[in-house]
C-alpha cells in the first residue's frame, strides 16, 4: 500500500497514452475503451456510461465492449478505479515529495484545487458521482465511497503528521480540519463550474490559508480571546 494510506490503483487500469502500442492487443483495446469510458463519465457522469454509447464512441460492436467488462456495473467501476488512479498519480504522488508536516499538507491542497480548476469544463467523478449515488446502495457506491474515503484518510493522516511536526496546533482535530478543507473543494467546485464565477481557485487558496492560521501554532485555543 502507498504512503499516507492511499490504496494501490487498480492493476487493469489504463496507462498513459504512449504505452498502449507496447501492450498486448486484448489489453491495448480495453485501455483505449476506458480511457473513453473516462471521457463520457466526465461529462455525462457516471449514470451516462452505457455499453451502447461507449460502442458509438469507440466504433466497436456492442459486443465487442461487453466482453471487455461485462456489464454496464463493471464498467462504472472500471472507470472509477481509473479516475482515482490519475488523481493519486496527478495530486498525491507528487505531492508527498515535499517535507512531512505543513509543506506536504500545503502541496497537496494545491494540487487539488489544480485539479479542480482543470476539471472546470469536464467535472470531478469524485464530486458529481456522490450526488448520482448518494441515496443509491451497490457496488459502484461502494467503489466511489472506497476512493473518496481513501483521499480523506491520506489527507487526514497529513494533518496529523503537520501536528506532529509542531506546525499545527497540539490540540488540532483533523476530522475536523479535514472537513473544512473538503468543504473548499466543494464551494471551489461549485463556483467555478456551475456559477463560473471569476477567481474562485484564489479565493480557495485564501481560505486555506485563514485554515492554516486558524489551526496554527500562535493560534490559541477555540474558545479563548485575545486580551486587547
Amino acid at each position: 500500500m502507498p504512503p499516507l494510506d492511499l490504496p494501490a490503483a487498480d492493476p487493469a487500469r489504463a496507462p498513459a497514452k504512449g504505452a498502449i502500442r507496447s501492450q498486448p492487443k486484448g489489453q491495448q483495446t480495453r485501455a483505449a475503451i476506458l480511457e473513453a469510458a473516462l471521457g463520457l463519465a466526465s461529462h455525462m457522469g457516471l449514470e451516462g456510461l452505457s455499453i451502447g454509447a461507449l460502442a458509438e464512441v469507440t466504433q466497436m460492436s456492442k459486443s465487442g465492449v461487453f466482453a471487455h467488462f461485462g456489464s454496464r456495473e463493471e464498467l462504472q467501476i472500471a472507470v472509477i478505479r481509473e479516475y482515482h488512479a490519475r488523481f493519486e498519480d496527478e495530486v498525491f504522488a507528487p505531492a508527498i515529495r515535499a517535507p512531512r508536516g505543513l509543506p506536504r499538507l500545503r502541496a497537496l491542497f494545491e494540487r487539488w484545487v489544480r485539479r479542480v480548476s482543470i476539471e472546470v469544463d469536464s467535472g470531478c467523478i469524485y464530486i458529481s458521482g456522490a450526488v448520482e449515488f448518494d441515496d443509491r446502495p451497490g457496488p459502484v457506491r461502494d467503489a466511489l465511497a472506497e476512493m473518496v474515503q481513501a483521499w480523506q484518510a491520506a489527507l487526514a493522516r497529513a494533518i496529523r503528521m503537520a501536528v506532529d511536526e509542531g506546525h499545527l496546533r497540539a490540540d488540532t482535530d483533523p476530522t475536523q480540519m479535514l472537513f473544512e478543507l473538503h468543504g473548499l473543494i466543494l464551494a471551489l467546485h461549485h463556483d467555478a463550474r456551475f456559477l463560473r464565477t471569476p477567481g474562485a481557485p484564489e479565493r480557495a487558496r485564501i481560505a486555506f490559508e485563514r485554515a492554516l492560521a486558524d489551526y496554527g501554532p500562535a493560534a490559541l485555543p477555540p474558545g479563548r480571546r485575545r486580551a486587547r
